[in-house]
């Protein structure tokens, strides 16, 4: 079963500088229908403006993955990462004890668009960490490539959590299906274009969550790029 959320359905703050999308509750918005999937618990997708950004602030016992759609993203923390990262770059900061960062758009001309994910470590207290990986187009072309996962498998990057990420692009007649295991939870979010999923048409934004499937068919896409979550199923959180 695909439970759809679109992407008019979603929280916005609206900051000048900043404009981001909350798929699920995140600061000022609350509600109590979205309250993260499984171990899923925050997709924002934000827009910030030329030479703008968020500055220095703390995370702790989180992972948290930026995915770039258009423009640079500038990261810094505490742990002296200093990196600019572009699309096809995935970086993931395990924040652990405690880490302190800050995102600037990178130019002063142009918008940076991008998409933040939390996802719960299955456990707390451990070391501070950051990794950086440029998956190519092809790669991603009419297939789903494996970004994160807990073993860092197929050279995807290292999670603290019993899930996998996976990305994909698809157009025209470009098909992939991901098998998913018996009890598992998965999200699908749609980061451009529109593409059908198990005979569901998503576009832009959207996002689903994916229940009692054995596996999920993407198809028809109108220049579709898309993240895939597989997530601990009724026993995770927030499920």
């Amino acid at each position: 079963m695909l439970e759809i959320r679109h992407a008019n359905q979603r929280g916005l703050a609206n900051h000048g500088w900043l404009r981001s999308y909350h798929t699920f509750s995140f600061a000022s918005y609350y509600d109590p229908e979205q309250v993260g999937f499984s171990d899923l618990l925050v997709i924002n997708e934000d827009r910030v403006a030329p030479g703008q950004g968020f500055g220095t602030h703390p995370h702790r016992d989180m992972e948290i993955f930026s995915y770039v759609l258009n423009g640079a993203l500038e990261h810094k923390d505490t742990m002296g990462t200093g990196s600019v990262i572009r699309p096809g770059d995935i970086q993931l900061m395990s924040a652990g004890t405690g880490v302190a960062h800050s995102e600037y758009n990178h130019s002063n001309t142009e918008l940076v668009h991008f998409l933040q994910i939390w996802i719960g470590p299955a456990s707390r207290g451990t070391k501070p960490r950051y990794q950086q990986q440029h998956f190519a187009e092809a790669e991603k072309r009419g297939k789903l490539r494996l970004i994160l996962s807990p073993d860092g498998a197929q050279g995807s990057l290292t999670i603290q959590q019993d899930a996998r990420v996976y990305a994909g692009l698809f157009n025209g007649d470009e098909t992939a299906q991901l098998a998913l295991a018996p009890n598992r939870y998965a999200y699908i979010h749609v980061a451009r274009g529109s593409v059908t999923v198990n005979g569901t048409r998503l576009s832009e934004g959207d996002g689903a969550r994916v229940r009692d499937e054995e596996a999920l068919t993407f198809a028809d896409g109108q220049g579709a790029e898309v993240l895939v979550f597989d997530l601990r199923g009724p026993d995770g959180a927030a499920a």
